[in-house]
């Protein structure tokens, strides 16, 4: 019995202490993302009225890359209170079946409009400004699309480009990126 108690402390110790939750639907949850009807425009007027970034986070079961990304990146005190304070954030399943309504109206299962919107790599970020001109499907729509598990580094970077308006500017994310992960470096 000692040895049980041994081994059972030893295996909670040994798990991350960072561990997200899964969903019933296998996805990583967080208390930041939100629960919504998947509308796009009301989703973004939602946003709009909280004074936050729209974010569409794609995830799939199983997916090893969006496991490292919430348990390595994502929870990072920067990360987390970006999420948390400045986006809205809703997350779509590469091969749901729930319904999505686009932006200029069409509604498709989640794995349809993931093929609509030409998502084919989990984690995908998609990230949209405070406007969306009528009639655009969200992949036109979008003001930048980040396919892949990025670290550190370039998600707050990116996360932070995004808060400022950099898309709207005339220094694309990786001169932006280059020029402020040089300046972290050098202690500035």
């Amino acid at each position: 019995m000692r040895f049980l108690i041994m081994f059972a402390t030893a295996f909670m110790l040994a798990l991350p202490a960072s561990a997200t939750q899964m969903g019933d639907d296998g996805l990583h949850k967080t208390p930041w993302m939100r629960e919504t009807f998947k509308d796009m425009a009301e989703d973004l007027a939602e946003a709009n009225s909280e004074g936050r970034k729209l974010l569409i986070i794609w995830e799939q079961r199983g997916c090893i890359y969006c496991t490292k990304l919430h348990e390595d990146v994502l929870p990072r005190p920067e990360i987390d209170a970006m999420l948390s304070d400045e986006y809205f954030v809703v997350q779509l399943n590469l091969f749901g079946d729930v319904e999505v309504t686009d932006f200029d109206g069409e509604v498709l299962s989640e794995r349809d409009m993931a093929m609509k919107w030409g998502i084919i790599f989990t984690p995908t970020f998609m990230f949209f400004g405070a406007e969306v001109e009528q009639g655009l499907s969200a992949k036109d729509a979008a003001v930048a699309t980040m396919p892949g598990a990025f670290g550190f580094h370039t998600t707050k970077n990116l996360l932070r480009w995004i808060l400022d308006d950099g898309y709207l500017g005339d220094e694309n994310f990786q001169k932006y990126h280059a020029r402020v992960f040089a300046a972290e470096q050098k202690g500035g």
